[in-house]
């Protein structure tokens, strides 16, 4: 489950970008995010992914973006619904969740995250958001504005090369 910590953080970059949207500015590209441990003061990261404020439609106000404070489903791609982060996630750690919705990346994420045969974590797990803006720098500040879809594949290779437990699967060589 989302913590209120989580929840809250995902409410407030996300009300960034749909204000952005709704003012058509377009400045946000969308928001960035991070899942994952804390060893020491380092943080290691097991899940980076991203939501765009843009849909698949004309411009139109991405629909995992939409109606956050009362509709949890989609929640900027942390929803409770199959096909979304925690929805997923609790198909393999749940009773009553047919097997078709078992996939093996949330497998991966269940054997990762949970002592196994429970539900207690192996460790707390922290989280962090930013509403992308076009014009921000990513990790290399030298390249200058970095769009949010380089951003998380930039991070993701990074990642992949530090952090042994990262489950993401695009972006980084196996």
């Amino acid at each position: 489950m989302r913590s209120p910590k989580m929840e809250n953080l995902v409410l407030a970059e996300s009300a960034k970008l749909v204000a952005d949207w709704e003012a058509r500015r377009h400045r946000y590209d969308g928001l960035i995010y991070f899942m994952g441990w804390m060893d020491g003061s380092d943080f290691l990261p097991l899940y980076i992914g991203k939501t765009e404020t843009f849909g698949k439609g004309d411009r139109n106000l991405s629909a995992n973006l939409r109606n956050l404070k009362s509709d949890r489903s989609k929640f900027a791609r942390w929803g409770d619904n199959y096909s979304y982060h925690i929805g997923d996630l609790s198909a393999c750690v749940l009773p009553d969740h047919s097997e078709t919705k078992r996939t093996a990346k949330y497998h991966a994420w269940a054997d990762t995250l949970f002592v196994p045969g429970t539900l207690r974590l192996k460790r707390p797990v922290y989280f962090w958001a930013k509403a992308w803006d076009h014009d921000d720098a990513g990790i290399w500040e030298e390249l200058g504005p970095t769009r949010l879809a380089f951003l998380e594949y930039l991070l993701i290779g990074v990642a992949g090369l530090t952090s042994p437990h990262l489950l993401n699967r695009e972006g980084i060589g196996r």
